[in-house]
């Protein structure tokens, strides 16, 4: 895991390259490993900023940063993964850091709502993330709104 490169980019800075490993993780991810036909592309990427972690072009961690007032009145982030080859390796760790610091950073906030899978809740919670008691399903999955 010596060459990885972080990125943080917005929809209009994407390679095609890039854009395509992106999406390709999100669906391995997302609809094939968790099993879970849903709409990844909902026309909200264009608004965000995408951070990842790349190796030789291989998506190993990703997720996508909004301001406030696209998905919530907070900032939030989401579609968070880690692809199957990079777990274990605590670059979820590094980018849920780098998720923060760039909605800190870009949107000059620290109040962030998310949408979190349950059985991350102790993940996030060590990022200073409370659980609203707010649960729902979203595709068949127990999530849980948090906010920092």
């Amino acid at each position: 895991m010596s060459n990885i490169i972080w990125k943080i980019k917005t929809f209009d800075e994407f390679t095609v390259p890039e854009l395509y490993s992106i999406l390709k993780a999100r669906i391995d991810v997302f609809v094939i490993e968790q099993n879970c036909p849903y709409p990844d592309l909902d026309n909200y990427d264009q608004k965000a900023v995408h951070i990842w972690a790349e190796e030789d072009g291989q998506v190993l961690a990703y997720c996508r940063v909004f301001d406030k007032g696209i998905k919530y009145d907070e900032t939030s982030f989401g579609r968070v993964l880690t692809t199957e080859q990079a777990r274990g390796k605590s670059l979820g760790k590094q980018l849920i850091q780098y998720a923060v610091e760039t909605i800190e950073n870009r949107f000059h906030t620290s109040e962030i709502k998310i949408s979190a899978q349950d059985y991350l809740l102790r993940f996030y919670g060590g990022f200073g993330f409370i659980d609203t008691g707010k649960k729902y399903l979203e595709d068949d999955i127990p999530h849980t709104e948090m906010i920092r």
